[in-house]
């Protein structure tokens, strides 16, 4: 699969290796792309315009204030994409950046309830962990792939549910930074 991955920051950087190494084409889109040193095999740093013309999916890893301006400059080549919001607006009163995307993208919200320290290593001494994530429900099977790719456990919520992911990071804000846990924190979900 050909995803695009915007940002060059620890979360996409991340992200971006464990699905390059997954078998996945990876390109991140930058605004600066000659001035960025990612070096993941198999994986490209090009200009945010170049990236989105070939992706399959699309994963937002810049901060929550970067979107609006991402959209005002790439509307138009992120409409009908699956766009992965793993941003978070620290502080303000949604999480999410749904409202500075256009509605003409199919939105997920995912990777945004862990600490990428666990994007980096998915599998504790009791097994992976899991990732929570909403997406429409024909996404879904794409959002299972990228989430396997990272070694996560994908576990989908539904869809339009970014309330309940976003209720989700504030737990894990609260666990692993507000208690001192650590950012080696994740959940799980357990049945029978």
């Amino acid at each position: 699969m050909d995803i695009a991955i915007i940002g060059t920051g620890f979360i996409g950087t991340t992200l971006g290796q464990a699905l390059a190494g997954a078998g996945h084409h990876v390109a991140f889109g930058s605004r600066h792309p000659d001035d960025e040193a990612v070096e993941i095999p198999d994986a490209r740093v090009v200009t945010i315009g170049d990236a989105l013309t070939q992706a399959d999916a699309v994963i937002l890893a810049v901060p929550g204030s970067a979107v609006a301006d991402i959209t005002a400059t790439h509307g138009d080549a992120l409409a009908g994409k699956l766009v992965i919001d793993a941003t978070n607006r620290m502080g303000e009163p949604v999480a999410n950046s749904r409202a500075s995307l256009p509605d003409t993208v199919r939105y997920a919200r995912a990777f945004n309830t862990l600490g990428g320290e666990n994007f980096a290593q998915p599998v504790f001494s009791d097994g992976r962990a899991d990732l929570f994530f909403s997406a429409p429900d024909g996404d879904r099977p794409v959002l299972d792939e990228i989430i396997e790719g990272v070694g996560l456990r994908p576990v989908y919520v539904g869809e339009d549910q970014e309330a309940i992911i976003d209720a989700l990071f504030r737990l894990w804000i609260a666990l692993a930074v507000n208690q001192g846990r650590g950012r080696r924190l994740a959940l799980r979900l357990l049945e029978e």
